[in-house]
């Protein structure tokens, strides 16, 4: 699954784009300096996500939507297409 499946997973679950956990995330006080755990903890507790999603969160919470281009372009099941994840939903993702 690619790191933007992931995050469209997330949507799915929660129905809210990545953007707004973002924001919900930052309004908590969630930020680069934050550790992963209690991230993953409210992301369990509200929104009912499992590791594998709220990870991917974690890191768009963390270090942004910047992905490292290892994927991008390849043939494989985790390819992306961009190194940059779209956060605004999968109804206005231009690709």
């Amino acid at each position: 699954m690619s790191f933007q499946a992931y995050l469209d997973a997330v949507e799915e679950k929660t129905g809210l784009t990545p953007r707004r956990l973002l924001d919900l995330a930052h309004e908590r006080g969630f930020d680069a300096s934050t550790k992963a755990a209690p991230i993953l903890a409210w992301l369990a507790e509200d929104y009912g996500l499992g590791r594998g999603h709220g990870m991917a969160m974690v890191h768009v919470i963390t270090k942004g939507p910047q992905i490292a281009s290892t994927h991008v372009g390849t043939s494989g099941t985790h390819r992306d297409a961009s190194d940059t994840l779209w956060l605004d939903g999968r109804a206005t993702r231009p690709w």
